[in-house]
């Protein structure tokens, strides 16, 4: 008798453990997910239009994955410029709760304040790049602020510029070179991901931006950057 009570202590044991590891495990696999950008993430398409964009395809690759996606906000804008993220950042209240509540966060910025500086004054393009650079660190910080717990993955751009003439290239690529460098430095310094895309989209830059009068991607283009936000995804999860 006492081996039989002895026993099925250690079943229900067994049996008490397991319930409170599986009502763990599902937490765990939820997603509260916020993407933040410019044109990019917005799903802006080579011929002015908007469809799904990587943020979108992404979320599918949690889903796809029984992961829960139990909140998705993509709040990216045509045309932001870091100053404008920023100042989100500091001044949105809805913005501010969703990444106080979020789990992954992604974020493509920057290109705006070189574009804007390459059109108006050329000379100028470099203080684009300091811009965007102090501007990231700041709306980095500031999501440390908000939620030190949630994972943040930062895009370095594509080359915008493939169809332009080689000369004009020499000019422009050093300065998306400098920029996503400045990008990537800021995001490890901290302790974010940094995602780079060229590699995957510039080599086939045709099919991805079949547009040569417009630098945004087509829906294919926005798989493959999913594709890549992904790969950096599965690196960061803890087994």
């Amino acid at each position: 008798m006492k081996k039989l009570i002895f026993s099925l202590m250690i079943v229900g044991a067994l049996f008490s453990t397991s319930s409170v590891t599986f009502a763990y495990l599902p937490s765990e696999r939820n997603v509260e997910y916020v993407a933040l950008g410019d044109s990019i993430p917005a799903g802006m398409t080579p011929y002015g239009s908007y469809d799904l964009s990587y943020p979108d395809y992404l979320m599918n690759k949690f889903e796809s994955r029984n992961y829960d996606v139990v909140d998705y906000d993509n709040f990216a804008v045509s045309g932001y410029t870091s100053d404008q993220l920023k100042n989100d950042l500091k001044d949105n209240n809805v913005i501010q709760q969703e990444i106080k509540e979020a789990t992954h966060i992604t974020i493509t910025i920057g290109a705006n304040d070189l574009f804007q500086r390459l059109l108006s004054d050329p000379s100028t393009a470099s203080e684009g790049i300091t811009i965007a650079s102090e501007n990231l660190q700041t709306i980095l910080s500031t999501i440390d602020e908000l939620n030190p717990d949630v994972e943040v993955y930062v895009m370095g751009y594509y080359n915008a510029f493939a169809y332009y003439p080689e000369e004009v290239q020499e000019f422009l690529v050093p300065l998306l070179d400098a920029l996503n460098l400045e990008i990537e430095k800021r995001t490890e310094a901290n302790g974010d991901t940094y995602v780079p895309t060229g590699d995957r989209i510039d080599p086939h830059f045709e099919k991805y931006m079949p547009n040569p009068e417009d630098n945004h991607l087509n829906v294919k283009g926005y798989k493959a950057i999913a594709k890549e936000f992904w790969k950096a995804i599965k690196n960061n999860i803890q087994y």
